[in-house]
């Protein structure tokens, strides 16, 4: 194989057509959203919303909404200028005007910096799903040592990851989730008909906003990191923009910007890429809420905060379904819980593995063009991830709290994406195909919400400072 193939995540000339003109013809083309999702139902929706539901009740379900669609505005806006311009995910960052060291610019030094932590909250992902598997021994009567199971599923994520030919048990893990998510929603249906259903003023009252809630660090921590951790992440619009390449949406429009016919194109398939996050977007809706009315509805009745003991924390959990729908559900939850977490680890890792050699690309320590070596790179790259997540977890054995510094850092950097997204449309997108007036507001509207979010955060973290500080005088 040559080192100057050709580079795959470029866009390919002579595949340029027409897009599909309604809604019908478009399902042809869905796809990457849909894989996103995927990663998406993970520990972020079963964990830390099914909590924030537990510890404050109703009372934050505005919350969650505005988690669940405020990011995908800006998935779709940085998908629009890759798309349109080619460009990568990261070569699009490197574009940012500004001092670059060791040609990086500071949005990529930002990536680099928060994947420290976002390593560190992978730990919890295996250690999560190392705890999944001991949940379900015990369901069934074996008792097992969690490190035991959490290096079992590092290794067995490895080991899958590096064959490069695990799409086949993507595909049934992704019916195992799609179970699992769809068993959740008749949970919060079924719970109506228990001692914890929920009157409609409880609802109205959720969707009444309530900072005053938002004012204890706790609670703040808590529901930051689910804003983080649920709907669209940071991590997954990056690697959303590398899917839309890979399914050939840069290489449907064209190149050819003198083509009179490349305008209608570009903004044909603008509309394929909103049909296809519209449709993830109204799953991921579907699948957060409940989790919360859950956690809202029968852990919160039941005093119970699945974050107190992360070894509990399953077994917490579990009341969700053993509650609403009977004892016999614990095996439906432990049997799900463990391949929803599972499935985010292989998904996560091979997600990021697309996108990780384009740092070194872009730091030009080798060519776009050679593929081998990017293979190279991702392989070892899918290997070691696990194993490093496994020894994370052993030196720190709190898979809640770990899970918990993922979504935090997740937050933080999300208002960058926003704020790159309206830059690149400003300075570098094609006029012809801007965003209209109504979707550049509302993209401005997030930027500035999730600044003032991050504002908020920094509050605590200082605050804290000052007060250890004045302590320890």
């Amino acid at each position: 194989m040559s080192d100057a193939a050709p580079d795959p995540y470029t866009v390919r000339h002579g595949e340029s057509h027409a897009p599909p003109p309604n809604i019908w013809r478009r399902l042809k083309y869905l796809g990457p959203s849909l894989i996103v999702t995927g990663a998406v139902v993970g520990a972020g929706e079963m964990v830390l919303t099914t909590t924030l539901g537990a510890v404050v009740g109703w009372s934050l379900l505005w919350w969650m909404l505005l988690s669940c669609w405020s990011k995908s505005l800006v998935q779709a806006e940085v998908a629009r200028y890759t798309i349109m311009s080619g460009d990568t995910y990261l070569r699009a960052l490197n574009r940012v005007p500004g001092k670059k060291i060791w040609r990086l610019s500071w949005p990529i030094w930002v990536h680099i910096i928060a994947y420290v932590p976002i390593t560190i909250g992978f730990g919890g992902l295996v250690g999560g799903s190392g705890q999944a598997m001991v949940f379900l021994a015990s369901v069934a009567g074996v008792t097992l040592d969690p490190r035991l199971c959490t290096g079992i599923v590092a290794v067995s994520a490895a080991l899958i990851l590096c064959t490069g030919s695990y799409k086949w048990l993507e595909r049934i893990m992704l019916v195992l989730v799609a179970t699992f998510t769809l068993a959740t929603l008749v949970c919060a249906i079924a719970m109506q008909f228990t001692e914890y259903q929920t009157n409609l003023g409880d609802v109205i009252a959720g969707m009444n906003p309530d900072f005053a809630l938002l004012s204890t660090a706790a609670v703040a921590f808590l529901a930051f990191s689910a804003y983080g951790s649920t709907g669209t992440t940071a991590g997954d619009i990056s690697s959303y923009t590398y899917w839309c390449i890979e399914k050939g949406y840069p290489s449907f429009v064209g190149s050819d910007r003198s083509d009179p016919d490349w305008e209608s194109h570009a903004r044909g398939w603008m509309k394929v890429v909103h049909t296809d996050i519209m449709l993830a977007l109204v799953i991921l809706t579907c699948a957060t809420i409940p989790y919360y009315a859950l956690g809202a509805g029968v852990l919160n009745k039941m005093g119970l905060n699945p974050g107190n003991d992360s070894d509990k924390t399953l077994s917490m959990l579990s009341n969700i379904f053993t509650q609403t729908l009977g004892p016999w559900a614990v095996w439906v939850f432990s049997i799900g819980a463990f391949f929803i977490l599972f499935s985010t680890v292989l998904s996560v890792v091979g997600g990021g593995g697309r996108f990780v050699p384009d740092y070194f690309i872009e730091a030009r320590v080798f060519d776009r063009s050679n593929v081998r070596l990017r293979k190279k790179i991702t392989r070892w790259y899918v290997i070691g991830l696990p194993l490093v997540a496994f020894l994370i977890y052993l030196a720190i054995p709190n898979f809640f709290v770990l899970v918990m510094i993922s979504g935090l850092t997740s937050a933080v950097t999300m208002p960058m994406q926003a704020g790159v997204a309206l830059w690149l449309h400003s300075r570098k997108l094609d006029q012809r195909i801007r965003p209209h007036m109504p979707i550049r507001i509302a993209l401005w509207a997030i930027f500035i919400f999730q600044c003032i979010m991050v504002a908020f955060l920094l509050r605590f973290v200082v605050y804290q400072k000052v007060l250890d500080h004045l302590a320890g005088s």
